[in-house]
This record gives structure tokens, C-alpha cells and sequence, in this order.
């Protein structure tokens, strides 16, 4: 794994390197286009340009092969020329020079001075579109959701049965038409689903703080609670010895299953009060808790029919063999 990483930060190096060639003078040493070294000084660096620039114009050159030689030249040594003439450019240029390895620095000084566009405005604007497609997702998803909902039997009945109660159905719609009276039901038996179905997980309700803008503007006051929730959780779980409460509990049952929040949030509520009574915040507990499980789905696998048949495959034909009868 080490050694895969190795070669993959050594193949990302190896391209930004390449990739830098096309900045500035490319392959080439600026200063020596010019025959002028670092410490020359802006009028020598001008001098020596205006010398090699009447050298090598191409309107000075006739034939075809030695005008285009010399027009190239003139297009190098007029690259060099913009970038050593201003006292900024000429500045990045020479941090590159000095450091090589600082791939990622150099695009951004290179950009940010050949373009008319800010940085921060791009920034600003790539942040915005992922925050815009991260709350439409979540909307949609919430809206797949609901939809879903109101069409399983168990909760649109439910619905319609807390419609009853509260008196909804008995609203006069005698000047309504069918359809009308369909859409206006299917409006209540949605709302009643909203108000009363605790949707967890990836098709929550989207809420304004899970947006990345608001994620980025909090992130201050999150490393804060952060810094002093683990505080806290030492000062009193290890240092005083307290008993664990509920939502510590839950916090180390998540723990133990790897799970995210918004995962272990969509997990059943009798799935919740099994994990507590059989106290899996445990360590040991949850240890034998999981190989259980394993078992038991080892188990379910080795009785599934398929499962089963493949194995036989595998014994009678073994992995590399493929008859035609398959």
C-alpha cells in the first residue's frame, strides 16, 4: 500500500512538472534568452532585448526555413522579455527558479498575473455552484423520499386515518371537481406524512447548515465545539471515570460500526434500543456482537440457492475453466 502511494504522489509530482513547462519561458532559462543574468538590471535587461529583437526579426530574414527559425526566436525572446520587464512577474519567475518542487504555488502566481480573472472570484463561484447542486440534490432526494412514502400502503393509510381524526376529509368539497378533490388530498396525505415522518439519513429534510458555503463560515465555531467536546469527554469519561449517558452510548455503538451520523441516524429505532440493551458501546460486547453477526451471515449465504450452485461451479470447473454449456 505504502509503495502504491509512493508511486502515485511520485506520477502527480512527475505531471505537475511537466505541466509547468508551459509557464513562462518553458524549458528554458528566461535570463539566458536574453544573454542577461538575475542581478541585470531593467534597462540592461531592455538594451539586449532591443539588440535581439533586430536581430532575428523575421522581416530581416529571407527563405523560408531561416525566417521561420528566426520568427520563433523573436517569439521567445519576446516571451522572456514581458516577463523579466515587469518587477512582479520577474519576482515569481525567480521563486520559481529557486523553488522548483512548489508546483502548485507556481500555477496559482502564474494565473492569478496572466489573468484578468481574481482567484478568489473563481473561488468564490466554484463554491457557490457546489453549494447550489448540494442543496438541489438534497431536495430532490427528500422530494424522492416523500413521494416514495405516500405511495406505501402502511403510511398513506396512517395518513389518511390522522386525516380523519383532525377532520380533513370532511372539509366541503361539493364545489370541486374530481381531480381538484384528488390533488387536494394528495396535498393533505403529504403534509400529514411531512409533519409526523422523521425522515434520517441521505434523504433527510435539507437543512441550511448542511450547505458547504454555511459548512465553510461555521468552520471556526465547529473546531471550537469539537475541541471541546473531546475536553470535555476526557475530563469526564476519563479522568473523573462518570458513567456514560444515552448519547454517549450511541456515540460509541457508532464508533464501533465505523458509521457515519447521518448512516447510523437511518438505522430503525428497535435496531437503536437492541444495540443499547445488549450494551455493544462496549468494546468487548460489540466484539462478540460482531462475529456473531458474520456467523450468521456466513450462514444465510451458505443456504441461498445461488450461492450454493456457484460454489458447486467452483469445485466442479474450478475459477480459469468456462465450458460451453455456460
Amino acid at each position: 500500500m505504502k509503495f502504491t502511494l509512493v508511486i502515485f504522489f511520485n506520477l502527480v509530482s512527475l505531471s505537475c512538472a511537466i505541466s509547468l513547462e508551459g509557464l513562462y519561458c518553458g524549458k528554458e532559462n528566461c535570463y539566458e534568452l536574453l544573454n542577461v543574468n538575475r542581478d541585470s538590471t531593467r534597462q540592461e535587461i531592455s538594451r539586449n532585448y532591443r539588440q535581439l529583437a533586430k536581430k532575428y526579426h523575421p522581416d530581416v530574414h529571407r527563405g523560408g526555413t531561416a525566417k521561420h527559425e528566426a520568427e520563433d526566436m523573436f517569439k521567445r525572446i519576446a516571451r522572456a522579455y514581458e516577463i523579466l520587464r515587469e518587477e512582479g512577474s520577474r519576482l515569481d519567475y525567480n521563486y520559481m527558479l529557486d523553488n522548483p518542487n512548489e508546483y502548485y504555488s507556481h500555477f496559482y502566481r502564474y494565473y492569478r498575473r496572466h489573468t484578468s480573472i481574481d482567484v478568489r472570484i473563481v473561488i468564490f463561484v466554484c463554491i457557490s455552484i457546489v453549494s447550489a447542486v448540494q442543496y438541489i440534490t438534497r431536495i430532490q432526494r427528500y422530494e424522492e423520499a416523500i413521494k416514495y412514502f405516500m405511495t406505501v400502503p402502511k403510511y398513506r393509510n396512517k395518513a389518511i386515518q390522522m386525516m380523519n381524526d383532525e377532520g380533513l376529509k370532511k372539509i366541503s368539497t361539493c364545489k370541486l371537481s374530481r381531480s381538484a378533490q384528488r390533488e387536494e388530498s394528495e396535498k393533505n396525505i403529504r403534509r400529514v406524512i411531512e409533519e409526523n415522518l422523521d425522515i434520517q439519513g441521505a434523504y433527510a429534510k435539507p437543512r441550511i447548515t448542511d450547505i458547504l458555503w454555511v459548512k465553510i463560515v461555521l468552520l471556526p465555531y465547529t473546531v471550537y465545539k469539537m475541541l471541546k467536546w473531546n475536553i470535555v469527554w476526557i475530563y469526564k469519561f476519563s479522568i473523573l471515570r462518570q458513567p456514560y449517558g444515552n448519547e454517549e452510548k450511541l456515540y460509541l455503538i457508532r464508533k464501533n460500526m465505523s458509521l457515519g451520523v447521518n448512516q447510523f441516524s437511518a438505522i430503525d429505532n428497535k435496531k437503536i434500543e437492541e444495540y443499547m440493551q445488549q450494551e455493544l458501546w462496549i468494546k468487548s460486547n460489540f466484539t462478540v456482537w460482531k462475529s456473531e453477526q458474520e456467523e450468521e451471515a456466513k450462514r444465510q449465504m451458505a443456504d441461498n440457492p445461488r450461492y450454493k450452485a456457484y460454489r458447486r461451479y467452483m469445485k466442479n470447473r474450478g475459477p480459469q475453466r468456462i465450458a460451453f454449456e455456460d
